[in-house]
């Protein structure tokens, strides 16, 4: 596999996001990732879709690692945000972090 700098994580369940929003946000990350050069590379950023992150509302939710930084009601404007901002520039979205690991 080749190395990454982030791993972000999509819940796609039904729990969190009663219509199911997980679904089109972990397409459209692809999308972004591609569009912003983080798809290959030495800055390439891995994203994976989980079935259940164990929140149970409040979704979309969104988890970068390795900061450990969880997003909810991620809509797809938030979601680019988080890929310009965070995932390529380095600068969290604080204020729609829900919650920090450690």
């Amino acid at each position: 596999m080749e190395p990454y700098t982030r791993h972000v994580l999509v819940c796609t369940g039904g729990y969190c996001s009663r219509d199911r929003g997980g679904r089109a946000i972990y397409a459209r990350l692809a999308q972004l990732l591609e569009r912003e050069g983080l798809l290959f590379g030495p800055t390439r950023v891995k994203r994976s879709e989980a079935p259940c992150l164990g929140v149970c509302e409040g979704g979309p939710i969104v988890v970068v690692y390795p900061e450990g930084v969880w997003y909810a009601d991620v809509t797809p404007e938030l979601l680019e945000r988080i890929v310009v901002e965070h995932l390529k520039g380095g600068k969290e979205v604080t204020e729609a972090i829900f919650h920090r690991l450690a």
